[in-house]
């Protein structure tokens, strides 16, 4: 029989991957969607509120999107509008094949997982826009679990969807939870959870340097990278 090791207490046993910028390249899908819904609430393109409130959006990438239009709008009905117009022009840009994998994601996940790490992935979008995008790329059954703001309770920089990760997937700690994201709420994220390891990828909305602000522990090209960054701890 085989001799089997006992993983270190620092042994990544679980990754919690976010989705748009991370495993997945929507090509600006995103602030397009987000302006369509500017637009749907009557702000005007080119003016003062337009480049306040388009200044916001990209500052939050990562966040919930009900919550970046509450915070736009202040009135919980103008918000959901607004969310409701988002997430149309979100799924019409995803079904007219603005969407992809990042190179080397898909692959990176299977070897995860058949390494023995769980992997969920989560995003700041409606579990409606979620499974959308997911059909779309077949990633259905890709993962362990999928997990949406609505699904944990709040949405980044909050740690509920990395702890609700941990507890869907039975890993056994924190610490041995990697979080990984493109956007400085990911990173701020998986710290307030306290994960063991906290990565950015720089094939979304932030370079090196907001994601090392925002307390990554590394910084890769690629989530197609994350292995061979776990196999070398």
């Amino acid at each position: 029989m085989p001799l089997t090791r006992t993983p270190a207490p620092d042994d990544i046993r679980l990754a919690v991957l976010d989705l748009a910028g991370t495993t997945v390249t929507d090509a600006g899908a995103v602030e397009e969607a987000f302006a369509h819904a500017l637009r749907r609430a009557g702000v005007a393109e080119r003016s003062e509120r337009w480049a306040r409130m388009t200044e916001h959006v990209r500052a939050t990438m990562g966040e919930s999107k009900i919550a970046v239009f509450r915070h736009l709008f202040g009135d919980d009905r103008a918000a959901e509008e607004a969310n409701l117009a988002f997430e149309q022009a979100y799924a019409e840009l995803v079904t007219g094949g603005r969407c992809a994998p990042i190179p080397g994601a898909r692959g990176a996940v299977e070897e995860l997982r058949s390494a023995g790490v769980a992997v969920v992935l989560n995003t700041g979008f409606s579990p409606r826009t979620r499974d959308g995008l997911l059909s779309a790329l077949g990633w259905q059954d890709l993962a362990d679990a999928v997990l949406s703001p609505a699904d944990a309770g709040r949405g980044r920089p909050y740690p509920d969807m990395v702890l609700t990760a941990l507890l869907r997937t039975e890993a056994p700690s924190v610490r041995q939870t990697a979080v990984v994201g493109d956007t400085p709420y990911d990173m701020e994220a998986g710290l307030r959870a306290g994960a063991g390891l906290v990565v950015g990828v720089l094939t979304g909305a932030h370079d090196k340097d907001d994601l090392r602000t925002a307390g990554a522990h590394h910084v890769l090209d690629s989530v197609a990278q994350l292995p061979g960054l776990l196999r070398e701890r």
